[in-house]
């Protein structure tokens, strides 16, 4: 818990019991003195039997060290939940004997008759009293009737939708856009008040025009412009492909690619790291490191946490695009770019992330272009599934990437491949690990700071434009 300053101390009342529900603390920093104190008391000889001994004390103390980080307990204590079942007589029957299984035990352990005993998986996500500030009931006059049921004053389930107005096209619709809504034009234009925005537009415009298809995470590594902006600016120049083989990508408006057979370098790939246990080595051996775990997960009952940074129209306004402030690290002309390898599949690389969609164009591989241009000059139709590309040409690319990764992981870590087998086909080749598909939905990065990559799985963001 010390090692990993986000954790929270947990304190178990009854450490013997796998159903006790902890209470915890958080970390501070502190600054205090460990001290070891020692009474010491010494008799003095009695010299007098009427006179009453006075033993003499004295305190010793010692500095031990300096303690620089100190858990305090600050919440309450939550329900507790025991393996207890009432009879028909209310009396509580413990069941601990018979749901826990302290040493291997026979079958006949397993197909005893039991009453159903089904903890709670989760308990209170917050440890410390909230005011939930309840509205007082509103006194009408007299006469005053309800209004009318209707969707302006009907509280919706999801939240308010996104101002942002893109265009999403599906693989089998007949007609593309060829113009943004005139609510994005609006937008753009509301947002876009100084000259680095309207720089940022031209760059874009340019992008466009030489490659009319672009992915979010590739727009980002070639300008930089803050996250939020790009949200407004994306829908202003381009429309959304929802499905088939540009799913995911951004298409200047006017162009359908399902009409030009040399649109297919612009493709999309579904590309993931393989790995098991039966080729010798596990997920946890992968020199790319999941971005997420299930067993890193850690109860959201913090009692302290830092509110989300919401960005206003006014701020966008403000310069918070690629201008940044003036004490920023990196200079504007790269503040908010991504990285290459976000986007660009490079021999004796490795992917930022188990999991990439890459555009074809942007596999930079001899090997790999020669699979993708097999039927040049022969394309006779685009179909959902492998565009204008040879079939199963995605599952070509990906052994062939795979065994590039491969030869990395045994270059960098032979010991790994030891007892690594050949399959039948004298192809070696990994299972699939599963892909973390992840929306992003809500980009709450404050500062929005770009490593190597920050978003590596598919934006599918629709929620981000609708």
């Amino acid at each position: 818990i010390y090692a990993d300053p986000a954790k929270r101390l947990e304190l178990y009342f009854r450490p013997k019991d796998p159903y006790c529900h902890p209470v915890c603390a958080n970390r501070f920093p502190t600054s205090t003195m460990l001290l070891r104190v020692r009474r010491r008391t010494k008799k003095k000889q009695q010299l007098d039997a009427e006179e009453q001994m006075q033993p003499e004390v004295q305190f010793e103390m010692e500095i031990l060290g300096i303690v620089t980080t100190v858990y305090k307990f600050q919440g309450m204590s939550d329900f507790q939940y025991l393996a207890m079942h009432s009879g028909p007589d209310g009396k509580q029957t413990s069941m601990y004997d018979k749901v826990l299984m302290l040493k291997p035990e026979k079958e006949e352990f397993f197909n005893k008759d039991l009453p159903l005993y089904i903890p709670p998986p989760i308990f209170s996500r917050l440890d410390t009293p909230v005011d939930y500030f309840y509205r007082p009931d509103i006194q009408h006059r007299s006469g005053y009737n309800n209004p009318q049921v209707s969707g302006e004053n009907l509280i919706g389930l999801s939240r308010a939708r996104r101002p942002h107005n893109a265009i999403f096209v599906n693989f089998d619709d007949e007609e593309i856009p060829t113009k943004p809504l005139d609510a994005a034009v609006q937008n753009w234009k509301k947002v876009c008040t100084n000259p680095v925005d309207k720089k940022v537009e031209e760059e874009l415009r340019k992008l466009f025009e030489v490659r009319p298809v672009w992915s979010r995470n590739a727009v980002k590594a070639n300008i930089s412009v803050h996250p939020d902006k790009l949200k407004v600016l994306l829908p202003y120049l381009a429309y959304y492909m929802l499905t088939g083989p540009w799913r995911s990508l951004w298409v200047r408006f006017g162009y359908d690619p399902r009409k030009h057979p040399e649109a297919k370098i612009y493709q999309v790939l579904d590309f993931r790291i393989r790995c098991g246990m039966k080729y010798g080595y596990a997920a946890t051996d992968m020199p790319v490191k999941a971005k997420r775990s299930t067993y890193n997960y850690s109860l959201p009952i913090t009692v302290k946490k830092q509110g989300s940074h919401t960005v206003s129209v006014h701020d966008l306004k403000q310069g918070l695009g690629s201008a940044g402030t003036s004490g920023a690290k990196k200079p504007p002309s790269s503040r908010y770019k991504l990285k290459e390898s976000i986007y660009i599949f490079r021999e004796g690389a490795l992917p930022p992330y188990r999991q990439m969609f890459y555009q074809l164009c942007d596999l930079n591989v001899e090997s790999l272009q020669k699979i993708i241009h097999r039927n040049d000059g022969t394309e006779s139709e685009c179909t959902e599934r492998d565009g204008w590309c040879l079939a199963k040409t995605s599952d070509d690319l990906r052994d062939s990437m795979s065994l590039m990764i491969k030869q990395i992981i045994r270059s960098t870590r032979p010991a790994l491949f030891s007892n690594t087998t050949s399959s039948e086909n004298g192809k070696e080749q990994l299972a699939y690990e599963s892909g973390e598909d992840e929306d992003d939905e809500e980009e709450e990065e404050e500062d929005f700071k770009p490593s190597d990559g920050s978003e590596n799985e598919m934006e599918t963001e629709i929620l981000d434009y609708v």
